[in-house]
């Protein structure tokens, strides 16, 4: 009875420990979301992520249409001539876009966010041949073609350093605001008047400076599309849905270059059908995969996330209090040593609070440090009170080497991310069959049957 009873307590201790592992999750999620409150500010004071299209030439014309009119009954009364606004979409025939992120950083309080300068060109060519009239006798009464122009779809145009350039066909031209009519955000030029049945034949050659936060996507509209992005940073992540045809990545930088052709792509069919980027949807597009766009995407990731790995490391939280209570039990049960429910509380209380010093340190230090104080700070109280727990100072300084190890075990785990799971799996194996050996000649009747001794009396207070 008694050992069942004991198993209860430190099972129901176990289960009592999750509440302040649940709460200091709770805060890590906080400062999770202030940091992304931070990188939402900054993008609105500079600029956001960021997305670009490849040109489309857009030809506007007003149609006049017959349309019958009917009474508030639905009764036709006849019909009358209407005119609508519409638009031709034409789409380069290739598009080959070439560019390099220089990353910079920018602090809001104690969060440093991502940011990136990109210098690039982009050049496109346009073979197109204007409808011709459906009815050539009435062509002018029909359709009247308006000003075309050349539209350029970027998020956020507020990240544009200086003023880019646009030659079409060796030509220097002026840019204008927006990417006009209802093309969205960007930049667009008006062309010369078009006539029906007219072949078009342009190329156009984009410079620009584009800084953004964190995030790049390109929409490739043309009918092949070539982009190469080479940077600095080492720590790319490639996302949207197409992934690079070729990369290389070292500690220098990355340099990744995509070959995409239309056939392979509905970013023509989801343009037409009304499908924008925008500063307001572009941060927002590759998080989710792009779900309603066709884009091609780099993120500027920090390996050392430090919300993240605290994160991760307190989802262990439970199996470190689980293994330290399995520790004390052995202890209590084959030594025949008392270990009162307090002090069961007041070390799982001690390994919680290691999750906390971790994610407050590691805002303002590098993870590692932070890891290193967080754990040295909670295993050297640890070792002080279990010294006294345990009374043999042998046994108190065992026990913290293994706390020690654990932590340790716990650290390679963190860094190690594409291998934390099957390292994860050995070590709890590891751990299991540690104490399956320990305990393989163990009666446990004859353990359960034992009476522990009391306590020793604590010593008595010096004399003042």
């Amino acid at each position: 009875m008694r050992l069942a009873l004991k198993i209860l307590i430190v099972a129901g201790l176990s289960l009592a420990i999750l509440l302040p592992l649940l709460l200091i999750r709770g805060v890590i999620h906080d400062r999770q979301r202030y940091r992304a409150e931070a990188v939402a500010q900054i993008g609105r004071s500079e600029a956001g992520g960021q997305a670009l299209a490849a040109p489309v030439l857009v030809v506007p014309y007003t149609e006049t249409v017959e349309v019958e009119e009917k009474d508030a009954n639905g009764r036709p009364l006849g019909t009358v001539l209407r005119e609508r606004q519409r638009q031709w979409l034409f789409f380069p025939t290739t598009m080959d876009m070439a560019g390099t992120l220089a990353p910079y950083s920018r602090r809001l309080g104690l969060h440093e966010v991502r940011m990136y300068a990109l210098g690039g060109q982009m050049k496109a060519a346009f073979d197109v041949r204007i409808p011709d009239e459906e009815n050539a006798a009435d062509s002018a009464a029909a359709r009247r073609i308006g000003r075309p122009f050349l539209s350029y779809g970027i998020a956020d145009v507020r990240g544009l350093r200086g003023t880019p350039r646009l030659r079409i066909d060796d030509a220097a031209v002026a840019l204008q605001q927006g990417a006009g009519g209802d093309m969205g955000s960007g930049l667009h030029v008006e062309l010369g008047a078009v006539r029906p049945g007219q072949r078009l034949r342009l190329s156009s050659v984009f410079d620009f400076a584009l800084a953004g936060t964190e995030s790049l996507a390109v929409m490739p509209l043309a009918g092949e599309n070539r982009v190469v992005v080479d940077s600095p940073w080492p720590h790319p992540q490639f996302n949207g849905r197409f992934l690079p045809t070729s990369r290389e990545i070292g500690s220098d930088g990355f340099r990744a270059d995509w070959a995409i052709s239309s056939l392979a792509s509905d970013a023509q069919r989801q343009y037409r059908n009304g499908g924008r980027i925008d500063r307001h949807t572009a941060p927002m597009l590759l998080e989710h995969g792009s779900a309603d766009l066709d884009l091609l995407g780099i993120s500027l990731v920090d390996p050392v996330d430090a919300y993240l790995r605290a994160d991760r490391a307190s989802k262990y939280g439970i199996l470190f209090v689980l293994l330290t209570f399995t520790g004390f039990f052995m202890f209590e049960l084959l030594q025949q040593l008392r270990i009162h429910p307090v002090q069961y509380a007041l070390v799982g209380l001690a390994l919680a609070i290691f999750f906390l010093l971790l994610v407050s340190l590691s805002e303002r230090i590098a993870f590692g440090w932070a890891y290193l104080v967080a754990s040295v700070a909670c295993v050297g109280l640890l070792g002080a009170y279990l010294v006294a727990v345990l009374r043999s100072r042998a046994w108190g300084i065992g026990f913290t080497a293994l706390l020690a190890l654990l932590y340790a075990a716990l650290y390679g785990l963190l860094v190690s991310e594409d291998n934390a799971l099957v390292l994860g799996a050995g070590l709890l194996f590891v751990i299991l069959a540690a104490i399956m050996l320990a305990t393989r000649r163990v009666d446990w009747y004859q353990v359960a049957a034992a009476s522990p001794g009391p306590a020793p009396a604590p010593p008595p207070l010096p004399a003042r």
